[in-house]
């Protein structure tokens, strides 16, 4: 029986479900598999998304893939043909390796099509650790998430274009809409952060306190700006992330702001839960990682609210973002420039920095949305299946 004459069954696997690109992705195709007539099942350990699996129509089996060892990937090789088996799947999209290594298996077992996505950069720095990674490039087709990871992806483990299929990751332009950004939101993120509303430019870094980030980058160009005087306009840079367990970073991090005399204008603000608010209280948004971003769904957020966004020029970043036009990039690792970015983004005119975040926002409605990345999954989907979900999905008028 084939995907015409019955609801395909789509089983997403990665490890959990906390706050994420991947994570939130796999929430976007729940919702997209749902309204487009499929039914669509997660199998991971528990996270904060867990009951968004619920609420865009899917179902969630607990179960703990993100374990490494061969015995733990074969366990869950059996863990899941059996739910292929029992739940009667039609294909496994797989979004992390060690999951994609248990999925393989078990569709190889039901000859059930399998389908992956690749998320990260996933650096292969010995053999073995390529070896590992290539079940993400194994996939009967394979979703590179942006151009940067398409290349490589070329490149390293020679994926043919009769099984690669580019998509970006989107935002969701009705949720990250400042017109659909009311005060009380805002208010209540500044309150969160120990803001008072004086006026002050909020200068916006949303990530882990992760080194790789660049938040110590960030630190070190606010302080030359300090030094140099590039600016009188009041400000204050909140890093905008969750802390790691088990690191030492975010201490560090916070001696340097006490060393370069940065106490009054820095706040950690942790997790934030509201960031189209957190975003329109923003004058910029800083994402200035010290490696390459595999997509950097952050910027496209930022941008999609009109926020004009300073960005590390490598990885998907040269894709989304065009110098000068709808955002500033720079060369990566340059506190000096990252400083003269900032300061002549404060300095400009109100009328400049909205012309800026418009021209972002346009690009964001024409290239990097949700919707276009659910239509084109399902697409993917519909080619090995041989379904229509995808042209149910447009017909049905859903997403933003």
């Amino acid at each position: 029986m084939n995907a015409l004459t019955r609801r395909p069954v789509i089983l997403q696997v990665l490890p959990a479900l906390d706050a994420g690109g991947v994570e939130r992705g796999t929430v976007e195709m729940v919702q997209a598999i749902a309204q487009a007539g499929g039914i669509p099942l997660v199998a991971s350990a528990e996270g904060r998304l867990a009951p968004m699996i619920a609420y865009y129509g899917g179902r969630h089996i607990p179960l703990e893939l993100g374990r490494k060892s061969p015995f733990a990937i074969l366990r869950n090789a059996r863990k899941l043909k059996a739910i292929i088996r029992k739940e009667k799947v039609s294909l496994v999209h797989a979004r992390s390796r060690a999951p994609a290594w248990a999925a393989k298996l078990a569709c190889r077992s039901r000859k059930v099509p399998f389908i992956t996505t690749w998320h990260g950069v996933h650096n292969a720095s010995f053999r073995g650790k390529k070896a590992y990674n290539a079940v993400l490039a194994a996939g009967d087709r394979v979703i590179a998430i942006s151009q940067f990871i398409a290349d490589r992806l070329r490149r390293e483990y020679e994926v043919g274009e009769d099984r690669l299929r580019i998509i970006p990751r989107g935002a969701d332009t009705v949720q990250f809409d400042p017109e659909n950004v009311r005060g009380d939101r805002v208010s209540a993120v500044l309150n969160s952060w120990n803001i008072e509303d004086d006026g002050a430019a909020i200068i916006l870094m949303p990530a882990r306190l992760t080194e790789w980030k660049g938040q110590g980058l960030l630190l070190e160009a606010l302080s030359i700006m300090i030094r140099e005087r590039w600016t009188t306009r009041p400000w204050v840079c909140v890093f905008a992330g969750e802390t790691p367990e088990k690191s030492g970073f975010p201490a560090q991090l916070k001696s340097r702001v006490v060393e370069l005399g940065l106490t009054p204008h820095v706040r950690f603000g942790g997790h934030c839960t509201d960031m189209p608010a957190a975003l329109a209280l923003s004058e910029m948004v800083v994402v200035p990682s010290l490696r390459p971003e595999p997509f950097g769904r952050v910027v496209v957020e930022a941008q999609a609210m009109a926020r004009p966004v300073i960005v590390a020029a490598h990885g998907a970043a040269v894709e989304t973002v065009r110098h000068g036009e709808t955002g500033l990039l720079f060369p990566p690792g340059d506190a000096r420039v990252l400083a003269e970015m900032i300061a002549a983004t404060l300095e400009a005119t109100d009328e400049e920095r909205m012309a800026l975040g418009h021209a972002a926002r346009r690009n964001v409605l024409e290239h990097y949305t949700t919707r276009s990345m659910q239509q084109a999954t399902l697409a993917v989907y519909d080619e090995v299946l041989g379904g229509e979900l995808a042209g149910r999905f447009v017909e049905r008028g859903v997403g933003e």
